[in-house]
């Protein structure tokens, strides 16, 4: 299943992950120190949380959208590329305590979006 994603930085990470429990009606699927992340099915979200120390809080530390496969990932870096759009693969980057295929671009603004599927999940950041 694909999902969007959204990275906030936040303030205090217990309280934002109490609040978000409360408000999406589920505990986070991963949390760890200065981490935690939600899988929601319905709607379909990632809403991922940033202790302090990764921007402002408050703002949006980037965006993207989860692949269910490597496959998809390549293709949707495939079609990014052909539309014109500067593309930044990252085969087997190590990020958010799992090890993940993605391609990165970013808006007019400069906000960056991620397509990224998980190959497995460890231990470290």
């Amino acid at each position: 299943m694909s999902r969007v994603q959204l990275s906030i930085n936040v303030s205090d990470l217990d309280a934002a992950v109490a609040f978000y429990t409360k408000m999406l009606g589920t505990p986070p699927a991963k949390l760890r120190p200065g981490y935690a992340n939600f899988a929601v099915n319905d709607p379909p979200l990632k809403l991922v949380l940033n202790a302090p120390g990764n921007g402002e809080p408050g703002t949006i530390n980037h965006l993207g959208v989860e692949a269910g496969t490597t496959e998809q990932v390549d293709e949707a870096g495939t079609r990014l590329a052909a539309a014109g759009l500067a593309t930044d693969a990252r085969p087997g980057a190590v990020c958010c305590y799992a090890r993940q295929d993605k391609v990165w671009v970013r808006d007019p603004d400069q906000v960056p979006w991620e397509y990224y599927t998980v190959l497995e999940h460890i231990e470290s950041p």
